[in-house]
Protein backbone atom coordinates (compact mmCIF):
# COMPACT_ATOMS: atom_id res chain seq x y z
CA UNK A 1 0.00 0.00 0.00
CA UNK A 2 3.21 1.99 0.50
CA UNK A 3 3.88 2.08 -2.97
CA UNK A 4 0.61 4.18 -4.11
CA UNK A 5 1.07 6.84 -1.09
CA UNK A 6 1.79 10.10 -2.49
CA UNK A 7 4.24 11.28 0.26
CA UNK A 8 7.23 10.51 1.34
CA UNK A 9 8.29 9.79 4.62
CA UNK A 10 10.41 13.22 4.49
CA UNK A 11 6.88 14.97 3.32
CA UNK A 12 5.26 13.30 6.52
CA UNK A 13 7.75 14.93 8.71
CA UNK A 14 7.60 18.32 7.33
CA UNK A 15 4.00 18.37 7.87
CA UNK A 16 4.48 17.24 10.88
CA UNK A 17 6.88 19.41 12.44
CA UNK A 18 4.90 22.17 10.67
CA UNK A 19 1.25 21.20 12.76
CA UNK A 20 3.82 20.65 15.69
CA UNK A 21 3.01 17.52 16.08
CA UNK A 22 5.42 14.03 16.95
CA UNK A 23 3.19 11.45 14.77
CA UNK A 24 0.40 10.76 12.81
CA UNK A 25 -1.62 9.29 15.33
CA UNK A 26 -1.46 12.48 17.13
CA UNK A 27 -3.16 14.16 13.60
CA UNK A 28 -6.15 11.59 13.97
CA UNK A 29 -6.60 12.65 17.77
CA UNK A 30 -9.68 14.22 17.04
CA UNK A 31 -11.56 11.66 14.87
CA UNK A 32 -13.16 9.47 17.50
CA UNK A 33 -11.86 5.54 18.06
CA UNK A 34 -15.26 4.26 17.33
CA UNK A 35 -14.99 5.43 13.27
CA UNK A 36 -11.88 4.81 12.56
CA UNK A 37 -9.73 1.45 11.69
CA UNK A 38 -7.99 0.25 14.41
CA UNK A 39 -5.06 -1.40 12.95
CA UNK A 40 -5.06 0.88 9.50
CA UNK A 41 -6.48 -1.87 7.27
CA UNK A 42 -9.57 -2.21 5.65
CA UNK A 43 -9.71 -5.92 7.58
CA UNK A 44 -10.03 -7.49 3.56
CA UNK A 45 -8.58 -11.05 3.43
CA UNK A 46 -6.45 -11.77 0.97
CA UNK A 47 -7.21 -13.21 -2.46
CA UNK A 48 -10.88 -12.35 -2.21
CA UNK A 49 -12.75 -11.96 -5.91
CA UNK A 50 -13.87 -8.97 -7.29
CA UNK A 51 -17.76 -9.90 -5.57
CA UNK A 52 -16.69 -10.72 -2.41
CA UNK A 53 -14.50 -7.47 -2.23
CA UNK A 54 -17.37 -5.61 -3.13
CA UNK A 55 -19.62 -7.16 -0.76
CA UNK A 56 -16.75 -6.59 2.15
CA UNK A 57 -16.56 -3.06 1.36
CA UNK A 58 -20.68 -2.40 1.05
CA UNK A 59 -20.41 -3.91 4.51
CA UNK A 60 -17.97 -1.92 5.88
CA UNK A 61 -19.96 1.45 4.08
CA UNK A 62 -23.57 0.26 5.58
CA UNK A 63 -21.53 0.74 9.23
CA UNK A 64 -21.42 4.40 8.54
CA UNK A 65 -24.77 5.83 10.09
CA UNK A 66 -23.38 9.72 10.51
CA UNK A 67 -25.42 11.73 7.97
CA UNK A 68 -27.04 9.29 6.05
CA UNK A 69 -29.94 8.54 8.99
CA UNK A 70 -29.96 12.54 9.72
CA UNK A 71 -33.38 14.36 8.89
CA UNK A 72 -32.09 17.76 7.76
CA UNK A 73 -33.66 20.84 9.34
CA UNK A 74 -30.51 22.85 8.66
CA UNK A 75 -30.50 25.53 6.03
CA UNK A 76 -27.84 28.72 6.19
CA UNK A 77 -27.11 29.14 2.37
CA UNK A 78 -27.30 25.43 1.72
CA UNK A 79 -30.98 23.12 1.50
CA UNK A 80 -31.90 19.61 1.21
CA UNK A 81 -34.13 20.35 -1.65
CA UNK A 82 -35.75 17.31 -3.99
CA UNK A 83 -33.23 16.38 -6.94
CA UNK A 84 -35.24 15.10 -9.88
CA UNK A 85 -34.25 12.12 -11.12
CA UNK A 86 -34.37 13.79 -14.82
CA UNK A 87 -31.30 15.95 -13.60
CA UNK A 88 -28.92 13.45 -13.37
CA UNK A 89 -30.37 11.36 -16.29
CA UNK A 90 -29.66 14.67 -18.78
CA UNK A 91 -26.64 16.45 -16.52
CA UNK A 92 -24.99 13.11 -16.49
CA UNK A 93 -24.59 12.37 -20.35
CA UNK A 94 -20.85 12.87 -21.40
CA UNK A 95 -21.39 15.60 -23.78
CA UNK A 96 -21.85 17.53 -20.64
CA UNK A 97 -19.50 15.86 -17.99
CA UNK A 98 -16.87 15.46 -19.91
CA UNK A 99 -17.91 19.38 -21.90
CA UNK A 100 -14.15 21.55 -21.70
CA UNK A 101 -14.73 25.51 -22.15
CA UNK A 102 -16.15 26.11 -25.36
CA UNK A 103 -13.97 28.72 -26.85
CA UNK A 104 -14.68 26.48 -30.16
CA UNK A 105 -18.95 27.19 -30.09
CA UNK A 106 -18.91 25.21 -33.40
CA UNK A 107 -18.10 21.96 -31.63
CA UNK A 108 -20.11 23.02 -28.34
CA UNK A 109 -23.37 24.31 -29.09
CA UNK A 110 -25.04 21.92 -27.00
CA UNK A 111 -23.42 23.31 -23.97
CA UNK A 112 -23.50 26.83 -24.94
CA UNK A 113 -27.19 26.25 -25.72
CA UNK A 114 -27.70 24.50 -22.11
CA UNK A 115 -25.80 27.60 -20.88
CA UNK A 116 -28.08 30.25 -22.81
CA UNK A 117 -31.03 28.32 -21.05
CA UNK A 118 -29.58 28.59 -17.66
CA UNK A 119 -28.93 32.49 -18.14
CA UNK A 120 -32.47 33.31 -18.92
CA UNK A 121 -33.89 31.06 -16.03
CA UNK A 122 -31.51 33.34 -13.93
CA UNK A 123 -33.02 36.48 -15.43
CA UNK A 124 -35.96 35.80 -15.02
CA UNK A 125 -35.96 34.91 -11.22
CA UNK A 126 -33.98 38.12 -10.78
CA UNK A 127 -36.35 40.30 -13.02
CA UNK A 128 -33.06 41.54 -14.97
CA UNK A 129 -32.12 41.62 -18.67
CA UNK A 130 -29.02 40.44 -18.50
CA UNK A 131 -27.51 37.17 -16.05
CA UNK A 132 -24.28 35.52 -16.74
CA UNK A 133 -23.25 31.73 -17.15
CA UNK A 134 -22.58 31.44 -13.72
CA UNK A 135 -20.09 32.28 -10.89
CA UNK A 136 -18.57 29.28 -7.84
CA UNK A 137 -21.03 30.23 -5.38
CA UNK A 138 -23.32 32.48 -3.73
CA UNK A 139 -20.30 33.74 -1.74
CA UNK A 140 -18.22 34.77 -4.47
CA UNK A 141 -20.89 35.97 -6.29
CA UNK A 142 -21.56 38.94 -4.04
CA UNK A 143 -18.16 39.43 -3.93
CA UNK A 144 -18.13 40.10 -7.85
CA UNK A 145 -21.05 42.50 -7.35
CA UNK A 146 -19.93 44.42 -5.09
CA UNK A 147 -16.51 45.18 -7.27
CA UNK A 148 -18.67 45.60 -9.89
CA UNK A 149 -20.56 48.18 -7.82
CA UNK A 150 -17.56 50.06 -6.59
CA UNK A 151 -16.39 50.30 -10.43
CA UNK A 152 -19.75 51.80 -11.22
CA UNK A 153 -20.05 53.94 -8.68
CA UNK A 154 -17.08 55.28 -8.52
CA UNK A 155 -17.03 54.91 -4.50
CA UNK A 156 -15.56 52.38 -2.50
CA UNK A 157 -17.94 52.63 0.59
CA UNK A 158 -20.56 49.22 0.38
CA UNK A 159 -22.92 48.83 2.76
CA UNK A 160 -23.16 45.42 3.89
CA UNK A 161 -26.73 44.55 6.06
CA UNK A 162 -26.20 41.95 9.14
CA UNK A 163 -28.68 40.27 7.34
CA UNK A 164 -26.30 38.73 4.75
CA UNK A 165 -25.10 35.43 4.97
CA UNK A 166 -22.01 35.39 7.60
CA UNK A 167 -20.07 33.49 5.24
CA UNK A 168 -20.75 35.91 2.50
CA UNK A 169 -19.43 39.04 4.67
CA UNK A 170 -16.71 37.37 6.06
CA UNK A 171 -15.61 36.87 2.17
CA UNK A 172 -16.41 40.06 1.54
CA UNK A 173 -14.38 41.32 4.33
CA UNK A 174 -11.31 38.99 2.82
CA UNK A 175 -11.81 40.44 -0.72
CA UNK A 176 -12.12 44.24 1.05
CA UNK A 177 -8.64 43.56 2.78
CA UNK A 178 -6.72 43.55 -0.93
CA UNK A 179 -8.90 46.09 -2.73
CA UNK A 180 -9.37 48.74 -0.02
CA UNK A 181 -13.19 48.41 -0.16
CA UNK A 182 -15.11 50.47 2.47
CA UNK A 183 -17.55 47.85 3.88
CA UNK A 184 -19.84 49.47 6.18
CA UNK A 185 -21.98 46.93 8.48
CA UNK A 186 -25.88 48.15 9.00
CA UNK A 187 -27.45 45.99 12.10
CA UNK A 188 -30.63 44.60 11.84
CA UNK A 189 -34.07 46.15 14.00
CA UNK A 190 -36.28 43.91 16.31
CA UNK A 191 -38.15 42.73 13.34
CA UNK A 192 -35.42 41.21 11.76
CA UNK A 193 -35.38 43.51 8.97
CA UNK A 194 -32.50 45.96 8.48
CA UNK A 195 -32.39 48.97 9.87
CA UNK A 196 -31.46 51.38 7.33
CA UNK A 197 -29.92 54.70 8.82
CA UNK A 198 -27.33 57.19 6.65
CA UNK A 199 -28.14 56.61 2.98
CA UNK A 200 -24.22 56.05 0.83
CA UNK A 201 -22.88 57.10 -2.94
CA UNK A 202 -22.05 53.81 -3.04
CA UNK A 203 -23.41 50.63 -3.35
CA UNK A 204 -26.03 48.66 -0.63
CA UNK A 205 -25.76 44.69 -0.21
CA UNK A 206 -29.23 43.00 1.36
CA UNK A 207 -30.46 39.49 1.53
CA UNK A 208 -34.01 38.60 0.44
CA UNK A 209 -35.00 36.53 2.70
CA UNK A 210 -32.23 37.50 4.88
CA UNK A 211 -29.93 34.95 6.94
CA UNK A 212 -32.65 35.00 9.71
CA UNK A 213 -35.25 34.17 7.10
CA UNK A 214 -37.13 37.60 7.60
CA UNK A 215 -37.88 38.87 4.43
CA UNK A 216 -37.03 42.44 3.97
CA UNK A 217 -38.10 45.48 2.71
CA UNK A 218 -36.19 46.19 -0.71
CA UNK A 219 -37.43 49.70 -1.18
CA UNK A 220 -35.88 50.88 1.61
CA UNK A 221 -32.74 49.00 0.93
CA UNK A 222 -33.12 50.61 -2.63
CA UNK A 223 -33.47 53.89 -0.74
CA UNK A 224 -30.33 53.98 1.24
CA UNK A 225 -27.79 53.79 -1.46
CA UNK A 226 -26.60 54.16 -5.29
CA UNK A 227 -26.74 50.98 -6.19
CA UNK A 228 -28.82 48.10 -5.08
CA UNK A 229 -27.40 44.51 -5.30
CA UNK A 230 -29.53 41.70 -3.79
CA UNK A 231 -28.93 38.57 -2.38
CA UNK A 232 -31.53 36.60 -3.63
CA UNK A 233 -33.44 33.34 -2.91
CA UNK A 234 -34.36 31.45 -5.94
CA UNK A 235 -36.82 29.50 -4.18
CA UNK A 236 -38.40 32.29 -3.12
CA UNK A 237 -38.88 33.69 -6.60
CA UNK A 238 -42.25 30.92 -6.74
CA UNK A 239 -44.00 33.66 -4.25
CA UNK A 240 -42.10 37.13 -3.73
CA UNK A 241 -41.75 39.63 -6.35
CA UNK A 242 -38.30 39.79 -8.28
CA UNK A 243 -35.87 41.88 -7.03
CA UNK A 244 -35.40 43.60 -10.08
CA UNK A 245 -38.91 44.42 -10.14
CA UNK A 246 -38.55 46.10 -6.62
CA UNK A 247 -35.60 48.08 -7.68
CA UNK A 248 -32.64 45.33 -7.44
CA UNK A 249 -29.53 46.63 -10.02
CA UNK A 250 -27.49 43.36 -9.40
CA UNK A 251 -28.86 40.15 -8.30
CA UNK A 252 -26.52 37.67 -6.91
CA UNK A 253 -27.37 33.83 -5.56
CA UNK A 254 -26.60 30.67 -4.83
CA UNK A 255 -28.04 28.01 -7.04
CA UNK A 256 -27.18 24.91 -4.90
CA UNK A 257 -31.21 24.63 -4.52
CA UNK A 258 -32.16 23.54 -7.78
CA UNK A 259 -30.98 20.33 -8.91
CA UNK A 260 -27.81 20.12 -6.60
CA UNK A 261 -27.62 17.96 -3.40
CA UNK A 262 -25.99 19.48 -0.25
CA UNK A 263 -22.67 17.11 -1.55
CA UNK A 264 -21.01 18.14 2.07
CA UNK A 265 -20.31 21.67 0.93
CA UNK A 266 -19.84 21.73 -2.97
CA UNK A 267 -19.28 22.41 -5.85
CA UNK A 268 -22.31 24.39 -5.89
CA UNK A 269 -22.84 27.46 -8.26
CA UNK A 270 -22.89 31.38 -8.16
CA UNK A 271 -26.06 33.62 -10.14
CA UNK A 272 -25.62 36.71 -11.27
CA UNK A 273 -27.64 38.82 -12.76
CA UNK A 274 -27.77 42.75 -13.79
CA UNK A 275 -29.10 45.83 -15.40
CA UNK A 276 -28.38 46.24 -19.13
CA UNK A 277 -26.14 49.12 -18.26
CA UNK A 278 -24.09 47.38 -16.47
CA UNK A 279 -23.29 44.13 -19.01
CA UNK A 280 -19.94 45.58 -19.40
CA UNK A 281 -18.72 44.97 -16.32
CA UNK A 282 -20.09 42.21 -15.99
CA UNK A 283 -18.24 39.16 -14.45
CA UNK A 284 -17.14 36.02 -15.60
CA UNK A 285 -18.47 34.58 -19.33
CA UNK A 286 -21.38 35.21 -21.09
CA UNK A 287 -23.18 33.32 -23.81
CA UNK A 288 -25.24 35.16 -26.63
CA UNK A 289 -27.28 34.17 -29.32
CA UNK A 290 -26.65 34.80 -33.16
CA UNK A 291 -27.00 33.25 -36.43
CA UNK A 292 -24.50 31.68 -38.75
CA UNK A 293 -23.45 31.63 -42.42
CA UNK A 294 -26.73 29.76 -43.08
CA UNK A 295 -28.92 31.81 -40.97
CA UNK A 296 -29.76 29.16 -38.56
CA UNK A 297 -29.65 29.78 -34.71
CA UNK A 298 -26.64 29.79 -32.97
CA UNK A 299 -24.70 29.77 -29.51
CA UNK A 300 -21.74 31.88 -28.71
CA UNK A 301 -19.29 32.61 -25.86
CA UNK A 302 -19.61 36.88 -25.88
CA UNK A 303 -17.98 39.18 -24.03
CA UNK A 304 -16.01 37.21 -22.37
CA UNK A 305 -13.16 37.82 -19.76
CA UNK A 306 -11.21 39.60 -22.82
CA UNK A 307 -13.16 42.69 -21.82
CA UNK A 308 -11.17 42.35 -18.56
CA UNK A 309 -7.87 41.84 -20.20
CA UNK A 310 -8.25 44.95 -22.45
CA UNK A 311 -9.05 46.93 -18.98
CA UNK A 312 -5.94 45.22 -17.63
CA UNK A 313 -5.77 47.21 -14.23
CA UNK A 314 -8.95 48.71 -14.59
CA UNK A 315 -10.73 45.65 -15.02
CA UNK A 316 -12.96 44.85 -11.67
CA UNK A 317 -13.08 41.36 -11.86
CA UNK A 318 -10.72 38.65 -12.88
CA UNK A 319 -13.46 35.27 -12.96
CA UNK A 320 -12.72 33.90 -16.79
CA UNK A 321 -14.44 30.94 -15.83
CA UNK A 322 -18.25 29.32 -15.07
CA UNK A 323 -20.07 26.37 -13.02
CA UNK A 324 -20.61 24.75 -16.59
CA UNK A 325 -21.93 21.25 -14.90
CA UNK A 326 -24.13 22.51 -11.70
CA UNK A 327 -25.54 25.56 -13.72
CA UNK A 328 -26.61 22.75 -16.26
CA UNK A 329 -28.24 20.73 -13.24
CA UNK A 330 -30.06 24.05 -12.33
CA UNK A 331 -31.37 24.74 -15.32
CA UNK A 332 -32.90 20.99 -16.06
CA UNK A 333 -34.50 21.41 -12.40
CA UNK A 334 -35.84 24.65 -13.05
CA UNK A 335 -36.84 23.85 -15.88
CA UNK A 336 -38.56 20.55 -14.72
CA UNK A 337 -40.50 22.45 -12.32
CA UNK A 338 -41.82 24.90 -14.58
CA UNK A 339 -43.36 28.40 -13.58
CA UNK A 340 -46.35 25.92 -11.87
CA UNK A 341 -44.08 23.44 -9.88
CA UNK A 342 -41.85 26.55 -8.56
CA UNK A 343 -44.69 27.96 -7.32
CA UNK A 344 -45.74 24.96 -5.51
CA UNK A 345 -42.30 24.43 -4.35
CA UNK A 346 -41.97 27.35 -2.74
CA UNK A 347 -45.71 27.21 -1.00
CA UNK A 348 -44.77 24.03 0.65
CA UNK A 349 -41.68 25.40 1.86
CA UNK A 350 -43.65 28.31 3.51
CA UNK A 351 -46.11 25.78 5.01
CA UNK A 352 -43.79 23.67 6.46
CA UNK A 353 -42.04 26.33 7.92
CA UNK A 354 -45.30 28.28 9.39
CA UNK A 355 -46.14 24.54 10.95
CA UNK A 356 -43.14 23.70 12.19
CA UNK A 357 -42.48 27.54 13.93
CA UNK A 358 -45.79 26.91 15.44
CA UNK A 359 -44.51 23.60 17.03
CA UNK A 360 -41.07 24.61 17.96
CA UNK A 361 -42.47 28.06 19.69
CA UNK A 362 -44.98 25.91 21.62
CA UNK A 363 -41.72 24.39 23.75
CA UNK A 364 -41.07 26.01 26.51
CA UNK A 365 -38.43 28.31 27.11
CA UNK A 366 -38.50 28.83 23.05
CA UNK A 367 -38.77 32.22 21.92
CA UNK A 368 -38.36 33.58 18.50
CA UNK A 369 -35.75 36.05 17.61
CA UNK A 370 -37.58 38.15 15.02
CA UNK A 371 -41.02 38.86 14.17
CA UNK A 372 -40.91 39.90 10.81
CA UNK A 373 -42.26 37.49 7.69
CA UNK A 374 -40.65 34.13 6.73
CA UNK A 375 -40.82 32.04 3.90
CA UNK A 376 -38.67 28.98 4.53
CA UNK A 377 -36.20 29.33 7.73
CA UNK A 378 -36.70 30.81 11.30
CA UNK A 379 -34.66 31.77 14.06
CA UNK A 380 -35.31 30.74 17.73
CA UNK A 381 -33.94 31.04 20.52
CA UNK A 382 -33.30 28.40 23.36
CA UNK A 383 -32.56 27.50 26.76
CA UNK A 384 -29.44 25.35 26.25
CA UNK A 385 -26.85 26.09 24.31
CA UNK A 386 -27.25 25.67 20.84
CA UNK A 387 -24.12 23.38 19.74
CA UNK A 388 -25.13 21.05 22.69
CA UNK A 389 -28.76 21.14 21.32
CA UNK A 390 -27.36 20.08 17.63
CA UNK A 391 -25.59 17.49 19.16
CA UNK A 392 -28.24 15.80 21.49
CA UNK A 393 -30.35 16.18 18.60
CA UNK A 394 -28.29 14.10 16.12
CA UNK A 395 -27.96 11.43 18.59
CA UNK A 396 -32.37 11.37 18.04
CA UNK A 397 -31.62 11.41 14.10
CA UNK A 398 -32.09 14.96 13.71
CA UNK A 399 -29.82 17.58 11.90
CA UNK A 400 -31.78 20.25 13.99
CA UNK A 401 -30.65 23.47 12.28
CA UNK A 402 -27.50 26.15 12.56
CA UNK A 403 -26.04 27.77 16.14
CA UNK A 404 -25.94 31.62 15.82
CA UNK A 405 -24.51 33.45 17.57
CA UNK A 406 -25.72 36.79 19.38
CA UNK A 407 -24.25 39.01 16.61
CA UNK A 408 -26.36 37.33 14.43
CA UNK A 409 -29.37 37.08 15.79
CA UNK A 410 -30.06 41.17 15.84
CA UNK A 411 -28.01 41.39 18.93
CA UNK A 412 -30.19 39.66 21.62
CA UNK A 413 -28.53 37.47 24.17
CA UNK A 414 -28.75 34.15 24.74
CA UNK A 415 -28.23 30.34 22.18
CA UNK A 416 -29.48 30.42 18.67
CA UNK A 417 -30.86 27.76 16.77
CA UNK A 418 -31.99 28.35 12.74
CA UNK A 419 -34.03 26.33 11.22
CA UNK A 420 -35.15 25.63 7.68
CA UNK A 421 -37.43 23.74 6.51
CA UNK A 422 -37.89 22.02 2.36
CA UNK A 423 -40.60 20.45 0.82
CA UNK A 424 -38.85 17.02 1.84
CA UNK A 425 -39.89 17.85 5.12
CA UNK A 426 -43.06 15.56 6.12
CA UNK A 427 -45.30 16.36 8.93
CA UNK A 428 -44.46 12.72 10.58
CA UNK A 429 -40.82 14.22 10.10
CA UNK A 430 -42.08 17.83 12.08
CA UNK A 431 -43.96 16.41 14.78
CA UNK A 432 -41.04 14.30 15.29
CA UNK A 433 -38.36 16.51 15.30
CA UNK A 434 -40.72 18.78 17.47
CA UNK A 435 -41.04 16.09 20.27
CA UNK A 436 -37.15 14.99 19.79
CA UNK A 437 -36.38 19.18 20.89
CA UNK A 438 -38.93 19.07 23.72
CA UNK A 439 -37.24 16.14 24.60
CA UNK A 440 -33.95 17.78 24.16
CA UNK A 441 -34.51 20.84 25.91
CA UNK A 442 -36.06 19.38 29.02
Amino acid sequence: MADFTPHTDADVAAMLAFCGLDSIEELFVAVPQAIRLATGSLAIADGLSEPDTLARMQELADANSVGRDLVCFAGGGAYDHDVASVVRRVAFRAEFVTAYTPYQPEVAQGVLQALFEYQTMVARLAGLPIANASLYDGATATVEAANLAVAATGDNEVLVSEGVNPRYREVLATMAAGTGHRITPVPLGPDGTTAWGDTSPGAVIVQYPNYLGVIEDLAAARAAGALLIVVADPVSAGLLRSPGELGADVVVGEGQVFGTPLSFGGPYVGLFACRQELVRRLPGRLVGQTVDTEGRTAYVTTLRTREQDIRREKASSNVCTNQTLIAVCFAIQLGWLGTSGLRELALQCARGTRYTREAVLAIDGVVPVTTGPTLREFAVRTPIDAVTLVERMAEAGFLAGIPISPADMTGADGSGLLIAVTERRTRPEIDAYAAALEKVIR
